[in-house]
C-alpha cells in the first residue's frame, strides 16, 4: 500500500485503495522495468523509491502489479450523506480544510463534479458542518443528488427532473440539448438519447424548475462531469419542462413504426405511432418521396398511389404533418421531423403500396435503381457481387416490375449499406420470376464486405435533370438514356415548370422557353405534358405515351431559367485547379460534404473546370474552413458526366460531414501570366522550309517557261 500510494499521489488520483499483485488486470507486454519496489509511502513519484532495476529474471507478466486509486483529491465530511458536508482536500498525503472567504459557487461546482455529485445546490459558509482538525474556517455545500425521467412509460423515457437538497424539480429546455440529454441517458444506463421533446409529450411538472446550463459533450457517463455555466433562477415556467426519449425504452422502439388500416396489409389509411400514440398522417406536403420510403419501410415494394382518404372521421383530434425525405431512406423516422397539428386542418392520407417485396433497390430516389437488399431472417441485407452478372439483374428488375435491366453497374455504386450481407454466388439463369429461385450461398461472416454490394439500373428508372444545373433544357432519364422533353406549342404550362424547379431545389420558375436539343441524337421521351395541382413531380403528370411525340429536336424543347443557380469553383489550394470544392447556391457559395467522396466525382469536376484529369479525390481537405453552408451531400457520379449536377447529389442544407476537395493535373496559377505566343517545333520549320522551297522552285520554272514562250512569239512575228 506504501507503493500505491507514491502512484496514486504521482498519478493525483487520490489515496490509494488497494494494491492487487499477479496481474489482477490483465498480463502486460514488453519489459519489466522494476522489481522489489521499497516505497516508504511519502515520496512524490515512484522513480524515488528504491528497487532491484529490471525484473525479468525474478518475474513474468503474471505477476505485474496494479493500483486502485480513489480517484479524489477532495472529499466532504461530516454531512448526512457523501454528497454534503464540509470540504477536504489531500495535499501532501494529509487532509486539509478549505477557507471559506472567496470560496463561491463556481468553486462549489468543480467539487461536485469531481465528487460525482451533480451540481451544487447550496453553500454554506461558517462551518456548518463542523471544524475541521486543523484551524482553518470550512466551506460548505450541497450538491445535486440524483436524476430521474418521469411519466413515461418505462423509467428510459419522460420529463426530466433533478434532485437538490432532497427537493425534486424539472429542468428548463432553453440550453438542454442532445448531447445533455445523452449523457443523462447513459447516467441512468437507458442507453443514447434519441429525442428531446417538448412538453406536450409527458406533460408539465410542478415545484423547483433548476435552471441551470449543462455544456456537455456527449461523451461523459454523469451529467457531474458537464461543464456547467453560472447557476441562476431565469424565468422559465413549467410549459418549457425538457423531456428525453432514450433508445432504451419502449417508447423508442415504437416510434415512427407505421401501419395501414381500413384496407389490406399493403394498402389503407396511414397511421405513426408518434409521442406515444398512433396518428393519421395529413396529405398536405406528402410527395412521391415520403410515399417510396413508407412502402419500403413496410415492405410492400413501390407506390402505386396515393390519394386523400375516404373516411373523414378525426383519429383522436391529433394527426401528424411536415415529413421530408429524399427518397432513398429505408425508415421515415430518417427523414426530417414531423409535427402535430389538429386533424380537422387537411385530409389524411391513403396509399396503395404494390405489395409485400423480399427485395428492393434502394440509395437512387427511385424504386428501379438503387444498392439491392433482400429481406432474410427478419430483417433487410445487402448481395455481395461475387459472380453477379446482368442475368441476375434481369431477375431482379422483373421481380420488382421495372422493365429489363440496363446494367449491373460497379460494386457499391450507390454507397454500401449496413447491417448484414445476406447473399453470395448468385447465378441465374435470366428467366427466373424471382430472384429465389436461382441458385446462391449465404454469405459467411468474413466473405464480403459492404465494398461488394450489388447495385442495379432498371429500364423503368426515371429521373429529371436541366443541363446547367438549375437552367438549360430540360431533359428525363428512362430506359438508360437521357431524352428530351418537347414544348409543343407552349403547352407545357408555367406551372408544370414551377414543379421542375421546386422538386431539383432551384427555386422558382423564372423564365420558360422552347430550344434546340443538346444533343440532336437523343429522343424524345415525353410529349404533351401538362400538371396538375395535386401532381407531386414532373414523373406523375399526365404525357403522351414515352417515345411518342410530334416535336422537332432542333427548336422544340423545353428550356427552364429557375430564380437558384450554382456554380463551381475550387478554393484554398494551389492555383483554381485545386482546393476545396464550392458550389454557388441559393446566392452563396457553401462547400461540399466528403460522404462517399471518390477519383470518380473528382474526374468529374476536374473536366467541368477544364482542369484536365484528376489526381486525387481529397476528403476532409485542411485548405482552411468551408465558407457557409455544406450545400451539396451523397453525390455519386459515374465518371464519364460532362457537370457535376449530371450525377447523383442531394442539394440541401447538411452540417454533419467534413469538406470535399479536389487535386487536378492542370495547376493553374491563381492570376496566370498574358498567355505568350507558343515555340514553333522543329518539324513545322522543316516542312514550312520544304513547302517555300517547292514554291521558289516552282516560280522559277514558271518565270524560265514564260520567256521561252515570248522568245518564240517573237520569231514568229519575224515572219
Amino acid at each position: 500500500m506504501d507503493d500505491a500510494a507514491v502512484v496514486c499521489r504521482e498519478l493525483r488520483c487520490g489515496e490509494a485503495v488497494n494494491a492487487p499483485q499477479y496481474g489482477h488486470f490483465g498480463p502486460g507486454s514488453g519489459e519489466i522495468w522494476m522489481v522489489f519496489v521499497r516505497c516508504s509511502g511519502s515520496e512524490s513519484t515512484l522513480k524515488n523509491c528504491g528497487s532491484f532495476g529490471r525484473g525479468e529474471q525474478y518475474c513474468d507478466h503474471g505477476e505485474d502489479a496494479g493500483v486502485t486509486c480513489s480517484g479524489q483529491n477532495s472529499r466532504l465530511t461530516a454531512g448526512p450523506h457523501r454528497c454534503s458536508g464540509r470540504v477536504e482536500v489531500l495535499l501532501g498525503g494529509s487532509w486539509s480544510t478549505v477557507c471559506d472567504a472567496d470560496f463561491d459557487q463556481q468553486d462549489a461546482e468543480v467539487v461536485c463534479r469531481e465528487l460525482g455529485c451533480g451540481i451544487p445546490a447550496e453553500v454554506l459558509g461558517s462551518a456548518a458542518f463542523g471544524r475541521g482538525e486543523a484551524q482553518v474556517w470550512t466551506e460548505e455545500l450541497q450538491c445535486h443528488t440524483g436524476a430521474r425521467l418521469v411519466k413515461g412509460p418505462d423509467s428510459c423515457s419522460g420529463r426530466v427532473e433533478l434532485q437538490y437538497l432532497g427537493d425534486w424539480g424539472t429542468v428548463c429546455a432553453v440550453g438542454w440539448d442532445m448531447r445533455d440529454a445523452d449523457v443523462l441517458c447513459a447516467q441512468l444506463d437507458c442507453g443514447s438519447a434519441v429525442a428531446v421533446v417538448e412538453v406536450d409529450w409527458f406533460g408539465e411538472g410542478s415545484g423547483h424548475i433548476w435552471a441551470d446550463v449543462f455544456d456537455c459533450q456527449g461523451k461523459e457517463t454523469h451529467l457531474s462531469q458537464c461543464g456547467i455555466s453560472s447557476w441562476s433562477r431565469a424565468a422559465c415556467s413549467h410549459k418549457h419542462d425538457a423531456g428525453v426519449v432514450c433508445n432504451g425504452s419502449s417508447v423508442a422502439f415504437h416510434e415512427g413504426r407505421v401501419r395501414l388500416s381500413g384496407g389490406s396489409e399493403c394498402q389503407g389509411e396511414v397511421e405513426i405511432y408518434f409521442r406515444q400514440d398512433w396518428r393519421r398522417v395529413l396529405l398536405d406536403s406528402w410527395s412521391l418521396s415520403e410515399a417510396s420510403v413508407l412502402c419500403r419501410q413496410l415492405g410492400c415494394g413501390s407506390v402505386l398511389n396515393y390519394r386523400s382518404s375516404p373516411s373523414t372521421t378525426e383519429h383522436k383530434h391529433m394527426c401528424v404533418t411536415g415529413f421530408s425525405c429524399s427518397g432513398s431512406e429505408a425508415h421515415l423516422g430518417n427523414c426530417s421531423s414531423a409535427q402535430p397539428v389538429n386533424c380537422s386542418s387537411g385530409e389524411q392520407l391513403y396509399i396503395t403500396c404494390s405489395g409485400k417485396q423480399s427485395i428492393r433497390l434502394v440509395g437512387s430516389g427511385g424504386d428501379c435503381a438503387g444498392r439491392l437488399e433482400v429481406f432474410h431472417s427478419g430483417s433487410w441485407g445487402t448481395v455481395c457481387d461475387d459472380s453477379w452478372d446482368i442475368e441476375d439483374a434481369q431477375v431482379v428488375c422483373r421481380q420488382l416490375q421495372c422493365g429489363v435491366a440496363l446494367s449491373t453497374h460497379i460494386p457499391a455504386w450507390f454507397g454500401p449499406g449496413t447491417g448484414s450481407i445476406w447473399l453470395n454466388e448468385v447465378e441465374c439463369e435470366g428467366n427466373e420470376t424471382s430472384l429465389w429461385n436461382c441458385r446462391f450461398q449465404l454469405c459467411e461472416e468474413g466473405e464480403c464486405g459492404h465494398q461488394e454490394d450489388v447495385g442495379v439500373v432498371c429500364s423503368e428508372f426515371k429521373e429529371i435533370r436541366l443541363t446547367e444545373g438549375c437552367e438549360g433544357n430540360l431533359e428525363v432519364f428512362y430506359n438508360g438514356t437521357w431524352g428530351n422533353v418537347c414544348h409543343n406549342e407552349m403547352e407545357m404550362e408555367l406551372e408544370t415548370a414551377d414543379m421542375v424547379c421546386r422538386e431539383l431545389n432551384c427555386g422558382r420558375r423564372e423564365r420558360l422557353d422552347s430550344a434546340r436539343a443538346r444533343v440532336e441524337s437523343a429522343p424524345n421521351w415525353l410529349d404533351h405534358v401538362k400538371c396538375r395541382k395535386h401532381d407531386s413531380n414532373l414523373l406523375k403528370c399526365p404525357s403522351s405515351p414515352w417515345g411518342q411525340n410530334r416535336c422537332d429536336n432542333r427548336a422544340e424543347v423545353v428550356q427552364i431559367t429557375c430564380t437558384e443557380h450554382w456554380s463551381l469553383r475550387l478554393s484554398g489550394g494551389e492555383g483554381s485547379c485545386s482546393g476545396r470544392l464550392e458550389v454557388y447556391h441559393n446566392a452563396t457559395w457553401g462547400s461540399v460534404c466528403d460522404d462517399q467522396w471518390n477519383i470518380r466525382i473528382a474526374q468529374v469536376v476536374c473536366r467541368q473546370l477544364g482542369c484536365g484529369s484528376a489526381l486525387s479525390a481529397d476528403r476532409n481537405v485542411s485548405s482552411g474552413p468551408g465558407e457557409g453552408t455544406i450545400w451539396l451531400n451523397r453525390v455519386k457520379c459515374r465518371g464519364d458526366e460532362i457537370h457535376l449536377w449530371d450525377c447523383h447529389h442531394s442539394l440541401k442544407k447538411h452540417t454533419d460531414c467534413s469538406h470535399a476537395g479536389v487535386t487536378c493535373a492542370v495547376r493553374a496559377p491563381p492570376n496566370p501570366p498574358a498567355p505568350k505566343a507558343p515555340p514553333t517545333p522543329p518539324l513545322v520549320l522543316f516542312v514550312l522550309g520544304t513547302l517555300l522551297f517547292l514554291a521558289l522552285v516552282l516560280l522559277l520554272v514558271l518565270f524560265y517557261q514564260n520567256r521561252v514562250l515570248r522568245r518564240g512569239t517573237r520569231h514568229t512575228c519575224k515572219y
